[in-house]
Parts: structure tokens; sequence; C-alpha cells
């Protein structure tokens, strides 16, 4: 990822956050997807109103696809609005999905999204992770980090 790519994500109004992820995974390596969208799911996502909570990836025939992901129905919507929790497909290179594959096969690995933002272009785009399951200490090392970097900045705004 270049510098121009993170300074957009940065600046992107829209930012989805999958804030369980990373307490329950170690982020292996990252990857930015497109999704394949319907009109109104697109409007949907730029109001903000999509969840990626409880939502994983999987690879079938070649493609990579993401489940479980929420895209609250368009308010403004007819008859043709979405299916809010249907499976969605991702945009990958086959050389990264082939990679992706090959490192789901081991024991304890799987593909998470992380992040859903819109890009300079308008185009929604996911952050996917090849992530390894925390074992309960790693999530209490976490935890007492987290707590720790806390109390540090509690005690610099002190003085």
């Amino acid at each position: 990822m270049n510098k121009e790519e993170e300074l957009i994500r940065k600046k992107s109004p829209i930012q989805i956050r999958n804030r369980k992820a990373s307490f329950e995974y170690f982020f292996i390596d990252t990857y930015t997807a497109g999704i394949v969208l319907t009109g109104t799911e697109i409007k949907s996502i730029r109001m903000g109103k999509a969840s990626l909570t409880d939502t994983f990836c999987y690879i079938n025939n070649g493609e990579i696809w993401v489940k479980g992901m929420n895209v609250s129905p368009y308010f403004y919507g007819s008859y043709n609005n979405h299916e809010s929790k249907r499976d969605r497909k991702l945009l990958l290179n086959k050389r990264e999905i082939h990679k992706l594959q090959e490192a789901t096969k081991q024991v304890g690995f799987t593909i998470v999204p992380t992040l859903v933002f819109i890009d300079k272009n308008g185009r929604a785009k996911m952050d996917i992770a090849l992530a390894k399951g925390k074992k309960e200490y790693d999530k209490r090392q976490t935890l007492k980090a987290k707590e720790d970097k806390r109390e540090m900045d509690r005690a610099i705004k002190r003085f």
C-alpha cells in the first residue's frame, strides 16, 4: 500500500470498520478489494448504513465472496431494493486469490474483512486480511496493553 492510498483511506468520509476483528485475530497480510454492488447498496453504504460484524470471506470456484455483511435497505429505494445480508463478490487478481486460497488451507488461518471505504473515484472498496485466530491469553495481553496505553495517556494529560 502506497502513501497515496493510505491518505485516501484516512480522508474517506465513510469508514465502516470491523472493530472486533483486531481483538479476535492477528493480521498476517492485508489486501484491498473492490465490491460488486447493486445501485441501492452503494447508496446505502454512502449513507454509512452497513455493518461488518460477524463477517468472513470464502473462496468458491476461484472467486472470493464476503458472507454476512449487512447493508441496510436504502430508505428511498422502491421495490428494486436489495437484500440486506446477501453474499457479495470481491474483486481481486487471480494471483492474490490463489495466494489466499493456499494460505487458508493451513489450520487456523481465515480471511476477515476489516474496513469498507469509498475511494477517490466513488467506488466502494474493502480491506480484507489474512488472519490467524488469537488464543485466550493473547486476547488478555491485548486488553492489558490497551489499558496500559490509556493509563499512560491519562498520566501525560495530567502534566
